[in-house]
């Protein structure tokens, strides 16, 4: 069998041979589909509608035995290869162009054992298949904001979400998984079982494997909890951000409070004279007694006058599930991301002035509050660099027309490179665009060294390259 070639990252141009793909069809259980198929277009679109590439083939995996028999067949033939689990991933390394799309979204089963709180997940689940089980029995695990959003790219990349000041992130809370490598073998990865692959899947993106099923630590998790938002005028925001500052310094671990400054959506409790209107939505959650949260969030009603106000008692699904009508597919998004370990006045100063000037009405700027439990975590636990990490940011472009690509992405850039000065040089890696390879060393940061010596062990060809690449070291 002749081995894969090394390609630059985003995969290289190959035909894939019709003769071939028949056989590779008759392997497997699940759907093999090729261009003119009528089902071709629905199987290769993705959340981002930036993102329009045209495989040779998509292989619907229905079990482990189909993505064994593909990922074969790709490295056989020399094709790029491409793993889709929800397809939410804003560089859009779901598909590729010319290659084989291996679309595990057919392995959604999610098991959970109560006494034991764990769960065992398909790789083609998304995090609201994940919380509806776990949730059965009062549990979660740290996962992401939105529940369309695919597991598997999520723990691949660390995951942080609501939970992760007190839990850890996604990543931290996984015990196993079943990887398929690129050999086509099928392995067990744990602290115990090959544990440099567990180490390095844990953050290290889909460089070193097909991972089909994981296994997670779980934790007891509402049904109810105490969360929502308050909402201030765009006039009070560097006030409201200072105060905000104070405020999250003395936040237990229970509590997380985020913020998004964007032009304000049509939602109920903000009156209709306002939407439109740049606001800055302070959103509280707590992952403990509904009751301690409600008196927690209370300095969040007084940091100036509100236009609008959400806070409550919810299920935790429900809110798990609450931002999904902001993020639908069909957009067009463009994405930049720093990491913050404080907030000063100048960076706050530069977030709200360049926040009033959003080119749609879509885009938004986004902080997550992180600390907390994550924080705790040495470094080198898992390949998840980001410990120093207070705050993440996000600047989300999002419009409709193609005519705006370029003033949005100018908007999100240049927002981009006048907060640089205030940040690390680290950046999570699930909000990384695919035109930022240069920044990989700053993606996987201090643990970049040893992820390349554990790519050469598993994937020295590097076939899983349609991702953020980690070359093979030495």
């Amino acid at each position: 069998m002749k081995k894969a070639r090394p390609t630059e990252a985003r995969g290289g141009r190959a035909a894939a041979p019709s003769a071939p793909l028949e056989s590779l069809a008759g392997s497997l259980r699940g759907t093999l589909i090729r261009p003119g198929d009528s089902r071709y277009d629905a199987a290769r679109s993705v959340w981002n509608s930036m993102i329009d590439r045209t495989p040779a083939a998509i292989v619907q995996a229905a079990d482990s035995a189909d993505v064994r028999h593909t990922v074969r067949f790709a490295r056989e033939h020399r094709l790029p290869l491409s793993i889709r689990g929800a397809g939410h991933n804003i560089a859009g390394n779901a598909v590729c162009d010319d290659g084989l799309t291996l679309d595990l979204s057919g392995l959604k089963a999610v098991q959970v054992e109560p006494a034991a709180r764990r769960a065992w997940v398909g790789a083609g689940a998304t995090l609201g298949d994940f919380d509806r089980a776990a949730q059965d029995f009062g549990l979660a695990t740290p996962l992401g904001i939105n529940s369309t959003t695919g597991i598997a790219g999520l723990t691949l990349g660390g995951g942080f979400g609501w939970l992760t000041r007190k839990y850890g992130t996604a990543a931290d809370n996984l015990r196993g998984a079943e990887v398929v490598l690129a050999d086509g073998s099928l392995v067990r990865a744990s602290d115990t079982e090959h544990p440099d692959l567990f180490w390095a899947i844990r953050g290290g993106g889909g460089n070193f494997g097909v991972v089909t099923r994981f296994e997670f630590d779980l934790h007891p998790v509402g049904p109810n909890v105490y969360s929502g938002l308050v909402v201030y005028p765009h006039a009070e925001a560097k006030a409201v951000l200072r105060q905000y500052r104070d405020y999250v310094a003395e936040l237990t671990d229970e509590s997380a409070c985020w913020l998004v400054l964007r032009p304000a959506p049509p939602v109920p409790f903000v009156p209709a004279e306002k939407h439109g209107q740049n606001v800055l939505v302070v959103i509280f959650f707590h992952a403990g007694d509904p009751e301690a949260g409600r008196r927690a969030a209370e300095p969040l009603r007084h940091l100036g006058r509100p236009v609008g106000e959400a806070l409550g008692v919810q299920p935790y699904t429900g809110w798990q599930s609450a931002f999904d009508p902001l993020m639908t597919a069909g957009a067009r998004n463009y994405w930049k991301t720093h990491n913050f370990t404080a907030l000063p006045d100048a960076l706050l100063d530069v977030l709200v002035r360049l926040a009033d000037r959003v080119p749609s009405p879509e885009c938004e700027v986004f902080l997550g509050q992180l600390g907390g439990a994550a924080a705790r975590i040495p470094r080198e636990t898992i390949a998840y660099p980001h410990r120093d990490a207070d705050f993440v940011l996000n600047v989300h472009a999002r419009w409709r027309a193609a005519e705006d690509d370029e003033r949005c992405i100018a908007w999100a850039r240049e927002l981009f490179r006048a907060t640089e000065p205030f940040a690390t040089g680290g950046a999570y890696v699930n909000f990384v665009t695919a035109d930022e390879s240069d920044r990989i060393k700053g993606i996987f940061g201090a643990n970049y060294d040893r992820l390349r010596r554990v790519k050469r062990a598993y994937d020295p060809d590097n076939l899983f390259r349609m991702n953020h690449n980690i070359a093979p070291g030495r």
